[in-house]
């Protein structure tokens, strides 16, 4: 999402390079560039004038000590600034009440806040958490059958919308039945127009009115650019806004909506919608955000995201092959490339990795994802026999394997490079030390964001 932004900020940081200290001067420099970038990302203007004022007060005269930079104290101060722009400390879904808490979320059409509504109740199903789910969206039939279909897959109840009734009917209704089934979560999924109007200002605020929820949240389209921060204002004057749910993360934007929409409401964001799959939301952490769009990486995110969807036993599998001195075979190499691709591929994996992220932007967008799905159709083009006994693989075979997966045997002699250079490596792990380091591993990842605490 923040490609372009953190391509522009690196080079106004790279500017400064070779300068002993940070002056009026150097700073205006920079900070044209930051301007341009962060006007660019679709951040509005106001937001930008503001950042830019405050970062230039914090920059101005600062000393550089030790092995610091003047590149590198400037983006620790547009760091701290950029966590202060998107609401300072990280801020949870807050559900200390007399159950059941109620969830009202509030936006446009198409911000996808009946997708989100899935994602939400799911992450509090996993929490150990009764939830209900309702849509007041009595004018679209298809809205109301979604968010049925979407609660029976992660795991909620539906409350059915009683044929002839009002939104706010709708609501008071689901509420009713959710006090007497014993539910901690009601979750009220609005209707939405294709821009803001009268009439649905008015909707929504009958709603909130029939409900009093507990979190008043506002859903909106990461890639809405301008229109995002209107319609923030907008929702932002109809409702007392608790918190933001940032959709679409995943796709082609370009950021400004992430910086802009916490200065407008004055709500933080609390999650960030990443894919379409139900399991595609993650809580929105300032500080973690402000390090991923300044190229610093999100060791914590990789971490999760390691938690999620790496499969522990199938880690332990390898690691207790290995501890017996049995060699690592293509299924073993098959069974890593397809971990690396539930966790988004290699492109996702770089973005999270400090350091790591501006050697990514130096390759064609999304040539690591291409070759690991490469790599992983010369290896089903492959004999069961050739993936269990990598050294049987003569030139003959060679070619027969390029030929099935429509490559060169260039391609297949890369493979069978980098399979020597991981059992090697897998080699040097013998021992035991790899189930140790896989079972402690496990033991660190603990229970993840959404876990009910003790």
């Amino acid at each position: 999402m923040f490609t372009k932004l953190t391509e522009r900020l690196t080079q106004a940081a790279n500017a400064l390079r070779g300068r002993g200290r940070l002056t009026e001067d150097n700073i205006a420099e920079s900070m044209r560039e930051v301007r341009m970038a962060l006007l660019e990302a679709d951040v509005a203007l106001p937001v930008v004038k503001r950042f830019i004022d405050a970062v230039k007060a914090k920059a101005l005269g600062t000393e550089v000590l030790g092995s610091l930079t003047p590149g590198q104290a400037l983006i620790g101060v547009i760091h701290d600034e950029l966590v202060a722009l998107m609401g300072g400390a990280r801020r949870e879904l807050d559900l200390r009440v007399q159950p059941p808490a109620v969830v009202l979320l509030a936006g446009l059409q198409g911000a996808g806040k009946t997708t989100t509504a899935g994602k939400l109740a799911r992450s509090l199903v996993e929490a150990k958490k009764r939830v209900l789910l309702v849509s007041t969206d009595i004018r679209r039939p298809a809205a109301v059958l979604q968010l049925q279909r979407l609660a029976g897959q992660v795991g909620a109840d539906f409350f059915p919308v009683p044929a002839g009734s009002a939104p706010p009917a709708i609501a008071a209704a689901a509420l009713a039945e959710a006090r007497r089934g014993i539910y901690d979560l009601l979750i009220v999924d609005t209707a939405g127009r294709l821009h803001v109007d009268a009439e649905l200002m008015q909707e929504v605020r009958d709603i909130d009115a029939a409900v009093n929820p507990h979190e008043r949240l506002f859903v909106v389209d990461a890639m809405a650019g301008q229109d995002a921060v209107n319609a923030a204002q907008a929702f932002g004057g109809a409702l007392a806004l608790s918190g933001v749910i940032l959709t679409k993360a995943d796709g082609d934007a370009r950021g400004g909506a992430a910086l802009s929409v916490r200065e407008v409401t004055g709500a933080p964001i609390l999650y960030i919608g990443t894919g379409e799959k139900t399991d595609a939301l993650e809580p929105f952490d300032p500080d973690r955000m402000a390090r991923r769009i300044l190229g610093m990486g999100d060791v914590v995110a990789l971490v999760e995201e390691v938690r999620k969807n790496v499969d522990q036993e199938e880690a332990q599998r390898l690691a207790k092959k290995v501890a017996k001195g049995k060699g690592f075979d293509f299924n073993d190499l098959k069974s890593q490339l397809q971990q690396l691709q539930k966790m988004g591929g290699m492109s996702s994996l770089m973005d999270k990795l400090p350091g790591a992220a501006q050697a990514a932007r130096q390759m064609a967008p999304g040539a690591a994802d291409r070759e690991l799905r490469r790599q992983v159709a010369l290896i089903d083009s492959m004999t069961p026999r050739e993936r269990r006994r990598p050294e049987i693989i003569d030139g003959s075979r060679r070619r027969r394997i390029a030929a099935g997966a429509g490559m060169q045997v260039q391609d297949v002699n890369r493979l069978l490079k980098q399979h020597q250079q991981m059992q090697k490596m897998m080699k040097q792990l013998g021992g035991g030390k790899l189930q140790r380091m896989m079972g402690a591993m496990a033991g660190k990842l603990g229970a993840g964001p959404f876990a009910p605490k003790p």
